[in-house]
């Protein structure tokens, strides 16, 4: 009789965990919709939104900040003559006549070289 039972008991398990792992993918396919399907999902209070600047790309070296950066290293008139993709080229007059320096064309306008 102890043997039936413990047969009949394996049983009742096997059949138990066979039906629970079928029952659970079924689940999973049930979509379930509360409220608005066409709701986007709400919104984050815990941050302002991005200003309008966000996100935006730097576009490289401002001719006006070149121009500035080139005074401040003792040019006078100071003028952009040429922009390509990697330089800012200014000329302007230093106390030893004209000059000529190279900016790098990325934010911040680093210096290059002076010729």
């Amino acid at each position: 009789m102890m043997q039936f039972l413990a047969k009949a008991g394996l049983a009742v398990m096997l059949t138990a965990g066979t039906l629970a792992g079928t029952v659970a993918p079924a689940a999973a396919q049930l979509n379930i919709i509360i409220g608005e399907p066409d709701r986007g999902p709400p919104q984050d209070y815990r941050r302002p939104p991005p200003g309008p600047g966000y996100g935006r790309p730097s576009r490289g070296c401002n001719p006006q900040l070149a121009e500035n950066l080139a005074r401040d290293y003792g040019f006078r008139r100071a003028r952009v003559v040429d922009i390509t993709p990697r330089r800012v080229i200014v000329q302007g007059w230093t106390r030893r006549g004209p000059d000529e320096m190279s900016f790098g064309n990325v934010r911040g306008c680093p210096a290059l070289r002076r010729r």
